[in-house]
């Protein structure tokens, strides 16, 4: 196995300097925690919002600090920190990196995305560490029921629809929360009236902003945080000295015990509030590839850790002395601000809600996208905001349905109780499937012992546990809001992945072979006319049934033809100089190719005009290596032979790797060089840029060098590739309807012919996807009976 790439990381790991560490940390401070360091703003407000406020003492208000430091500790610090930042798929975090991971490890992915071709991919890095019993026992049991692959794409999606539902309810609670502080110059009784239609106006503005993309605005992103922590950190310690030096007692477990066995039932449902402490700390793992394990870990540590343990402190320090509040707008954060610095407070923590909303909202565009990647959402379009930057996107749908939702939110809920009741119950579920995958990855993917993942599972899935009872059990107080939108989510992805795989299952039910083509001879019995044409199809062997539909009707098809596959591969990046996979359909003279492109669940499927261009120059680079490595003999199996063609890093310049792929029958390898060859090297391109009005679609124009050490067979098929480029290329697209077939069960029919018709009939089409020109687009119509 290929750990290559994984040795460079460490390599360039080992080499990183303190200060480029440091700055890592630094700018991390912005993306990540955002979101996590605006929660003293609502959670003592939603702690005792209803339960117990009208009992406070100092017992429950420092069981209440002692609940919060003890969540922070063992959550973001051990559980995240220690253990779940290590669990990274290629240096990527989430949930789809988990899923990522496992899937490599075990055969447990419904999607047709793991070939032992991909498996040569240097970024799929496997190790492989003595297998215990356990571990091999309970791959066994995965692999070997297909129930459980659902069940576990099913947790998977849950996690992800969570992570969605936390993109509506976080700005809202945090704008709402930040604006509140306008409450203490208001008249007590009219001051939601005022707070509501300001946060309405900042969500609009902050939604509006996002087509600009978040680089623009980025830098001042960490100044920002870095701020409002010092600032809440002077706060604490003022507080803690000045009104009550003895609160760090609270910080004894004890006070838990004795906050529970006073308040009982309403102590247990108040943990709802008390879990808003850890919102976002899922971002320290999400956001893992954007910055290293070391930066994370020393800003969390460091800064952002105990800033948030003094801000919690000297809150507890100044209720302590003022537990005989009953105003629930009068326990917010504003009440232990002093007066004279209370408005530029105000302005900093609007600031930095709009922050940590900026960063959830970026998570939710990025985790869509990976769910795009996988065939688990309908295709929207994804834009991507900058050149630079890597992972910096927009989607316009999402964005203001997104919107909508999080207005809908804060004008229906108004009060921080009900807002944090529905976040918090998002939060912790989305914590809780990342501990159970993070279980498995011990178990599969470490292989250590299978009591060590049960103790992690136990230890901080019974703590989750907790927490998430806490919330559930207020359903009827906003808990219903996340329940309802994963459920529309999670019936959205699953019904459009459902209807994916049924169509693939189709396709590849209903292949023809190569032999069906080679039957009709070497003229085909077919019209050949010019240019070069792109058959998109998700087979990665054999011929498509929709390319049969269209040469039966429409006897006639392209000098040049080459069947595409956009695949996705379960890593999170492939190099380009990996990712066409290119081979031959049938013998020589029928100039029939397969090319097979790889995209990772993180890789950036730009909409631009260099792809025709890649994959012309590639054909011909194909041609040259083939001949130069004697792959070719005349007669080819009906699966032919694939081959990586590109550019490969320094050090394997002159070196030849084996390759091997997958077909349904058998396994083949090939060896090919990855020296670009002279020829190809000499070829110079001339690029045309049509008119404006057709899609502005750039046009691939060389020149076949005339060398005598070129074989004439090999010039006569460049030759062939170049009058084929400049005759154009056209891209032909099944445009398909799926439908039920007459015998199926209620609930498919009602999946397929009502859900996923629907659903794909209003997303966007393969060819917007495909930045696909209209010009050069022929769909060809095809009902799937499923």
């Amino acid at each position: 196995m290929n750990l290559e790439a994984g040795d460079d990381q460490l390599k360039k790991a080992k080499k990183q300097s303190w200060k480029t560490v440091l700055f890592l940390a630094y700018q991390s401070l912005g993306v990540v925690y955002g979101d996590l360091s605006i929660s003293p703003l609502y959670v003592y407000k939603s702690t005792f919002a209803e339960d117990i406020q009208h009992s406070q003492s100092n017992e429950e208000i420092f069981g209440v600090l002692s609940f919060v430091f003890w969540t922070l500790t063992l959550v973001p610090l051990f559980k995240y920190v220690f253990i779940v930042l290590r669990a990274d798929d290629n240096g990527e975090g989430g949930t789809f990196a988990l899923y990522s991971l496992l899937c490599r490890h075990a055969n447990v992915s419904l999607l047709p995305n793991r070939q032992i071709v991909d498996e040569e991919v240097s970024t799929y890095k496997l190790e492989y560490p003595p297998v215990t019993k356990n571990s091999s026992r309970v791959k066994r049991i995965l692999e070997k029921h297909k129930n459980l692959h659902t069940a576990l794409l099913m947790v998977v999606l849950l996690g992800t629809c969570m992570v969605i539902g936390d993109g509506i309810l976080t700005p809202a609670i945090s704008v709402f929360s930040a604006v509140s502080g306008l409450e203490l110059a208001m008249i007590k009784d009219h001051h939601e009236y005022a707070v509501v239609p300001i946060t309405c106006v900042i969500l609009v503005c902050l939604f509006a902003l996002q087509h600009y993309g978040t680089h623009k605005v980025g830098m001042i992103f960490a100044p920002i945080i870095v701020t409002w922590l010092v600032c809440i950190s002077a706060l604490g310690l003022y507080n803690i000295f000045h009104w009550n030096p003895q609160v760090y007692r609270a910080l004894s477990p004890y006070y838990m015990y004795a906050f529970l066995r006073k308040t009982r039932k309403a102590g247990w449902m108040s943990l709802g509030g008390i879990l808003l402490c850890v919102t976002g700390s899922e971002a320290m793992f999400a956001d893992l590839g954007h910055f290293s394990h070391l930066a994370i870990k020393i800003a969390f540590t460091s800064i952002v850790y105990p800033a948030l343990i003094l801000a919690y402190m000297g809150q507890a320090a100044y209720l302590s002395k003022h537990h005989h509040i009953e105003s629930s707008y009068q326990i917010g954060f504003y009440v232990y601000v002093p007066e004279p610095v209370r408005w530029p407070v105000l302005a900093i923590a609007i600031l930095a809600s709009v922050v940590g909303s900026q960063a959830i909202i970026s998570g939710t565009f990025s985790i869509i996208n990976q769910s795009l990647a996988l065939g688990c959402f309908p295709r929207v379009k994804v834009v991507h905001t900058s050149d630079k930057i890597h992972g910096q996107i927009y989607i316009p749908e999402i964005n203001w349905i997104l919107m909508i939702l999080c207005l809908a939110v804060t004008v229906g809920f108004r009060d921080t109780k009900h807002m944090g009741n529905a976040s918090g119950l998002a939060v912790i579920t989305v914590m809780l499937v990342t501990t159970c995958l993070t279980s498995l990855v011990i178990i599969l993917c470490w292989h250590k012992n299978f009591l060590l993942a049960l103790c992690f599972l136990l230890f901080f899935g019974s703590i989750e546990a907790l927490y998430f009872s806490a919330s559930l059990i207020k359903f009827l107080e906003g808990a219903w809001v996340p329940i309802c939108l994963a459920f529309i989510f999670m019936t959205i992805m699953y019904v459009w992945h459902y209807g994916t795989i049924k169509k693939y299952e189709f396709d590849l039910q209903n292949k023809v072979s190569i032999k069906w083509l080679l039957g009709l001879g070497p003229s085909l019995g077919i019209a050949r006319v010019p240019g070069i044409g792109l058959v998109y199809t998700e087979l990665v062997t054999g011929i498509p049934a929709n390319f049969t539909h269209f040469v039966t009707n429409l006897p006639a098809f392209h000098k040049v033809l080459v069947f595409i596959c956009i695949k996705s591969v379960p890593v999170p990046y492939v190099p380009p100089e990996e990712r066409f996979l290119i081979g031959r359909v049938g013998p020589k003279e029928y100039r029939l190719y397969r090319c097979i492109v790889r995209y990772g669940y993180r890789d950036v499927h730009r909409v631009d005009d260099q792809f025709e261009n890649q994959l012309i120059f590639n054909l011909g680079e194909f041609i040259i290596s083939e001949e130069r490595n004697s792959c070719s003999s005349g007669n080819y199996s009906s699966d032919g032979k694939m081959a990586v063609i590109g550019t490969p890093p320094p050090v394997q310049s002159g070196m030849e790797r084996n390759l091997s792929y997958e077909t349904q029958e058998s396994v083949q390898s090939v060896t090919i060089s990855y020296v670009r060859s002279p020829t190809i090297q000499s070829i110079q391109d001339l690029i045309e840029i049509d008119s404006p009005h057709l899609a502005r679609r750039k046009k691939v124009r060389f020149m076949v060098p005339n060398s005598p050490q070129i074989n004439p067979d090999v010039r006569d098929e460049l030759q062939e590739l170049y009058e084929a480029t400049e005759a154009g290329a056209a891209f032909i697209l099944g445009h398909s309807y799926v439908k039920a077939k007459r015998d199926s069960s209620f609930l498919k029919r009602l999946a397929i012919d009502v859900g996923y018709n629907f659903l794909r009939k209003n997303c966007r089409g393969p060819s917007v996807t495909l930045g696909i020109p209209h010009i050069s687009l022929l769909e060809v119509g095809m009902v799937y009976l499923v």
